[in-house]
């Protein structure tokens, strides 16, 4: 059955792009949520001339490049993580050059906290990988069960990926709002693709529900065609 192999199909990619966000920065470097980065024309009443970025992920953030003058001298952060922890805890010298001093204000205890769905929506993909791949085994007295059960995984893990989406989406758009108005234009907020990747993930788990929901119809058809033959099954 084409549905039987195309839903294991789709909850491997949405399991292994949801691993790789919950893997993000600081992590892996080149995976964030969202990235802050000075204006060229960046400058305030005590750093100017800023440039670099600064990357957020699941568990921390990731400087690149940070630097700028303060009082006539180069302040400069180079490519250094924060610790592998939930929630941000900025380091003075990075709010400093990016002029967000009241950053934990920015993003709330609460917000960031959320975040820790991240993972379980990853392990919840995972279940429903594997029984997705039970399901597609031609196994008679196995299949109608498995298929049953990857659809309730799915339906679990795609409605817990759609709030992480929706989670991360909020994140950003509260990030960008405050460090707009904290710094005055000063440093932009830019989504990163770790958002766009969970969203893939997100598609990719609907679509196995669908895909599931198909393959329990056909095996269903040919329950019935098997006993209309007469054939014993």
């Amino acid at each position: 059955m084409i549905f039987g192999w195309l839903t294991p199909f789709l909850n491997f990619a949405a399991f292994l792009l949801l691993l790789l966000v919950t893997l993000s920065v600081p992590i892996i470097k080149d995976i964030y949520l969202f990235r802050l980065t000075p204006n060229a024309s960046f400058s305030n009443n005590l750093v100017s001339g800023a440039s670099g970025s600064v990357k957020f992920g699941i568990w921390g953030y990731c400087t690149s490049g940070l630097k700028g003058s303060a009082l006539g001298f180069t302040k400069t952060v180079a490519n250094e993580c924060s610790p592998k922890k939930l929630g941000y805890s900025i380091d003075g010298r990075v709010s400093q050059l990016l002029g967000v001093d009241r950053f934990v204000n920015i993003t709330s205890k609460a917000l960031t906290a959320v975040l820790v769905l991240h993972p379980i929506a990853c392990g919840l993909a995972f279940i429903a990988m594997v029984l997705s791949f039970i399901m597609a085994r031609p196994t008679n007295g196995t299949t109608r069960f498995s298929s049953l059960m990857t659809l309730i995984a799915n339906l679990l893990a795609a409605f817990l990926t759609t709030a992480v989406f929706v989670i991360d989406v909020v994140l950003v758009a509260v990030v960008r709002h405050h460090v707009r108005d904290e710094t005055r234009n000063n440093v932009t907020a830019k989504y990163g693709n770790g958002v766009w990747m969970v969203l893939g993930a997100m598609i990719a788990l609907w679509l196995g529900i669908i895909t599931a929901t198909c393959g329990i119809f056909q095996l269903r058809r040919h329950r019935r065609k098997v006993a209309a033959d007469g054939t014993r099954y």
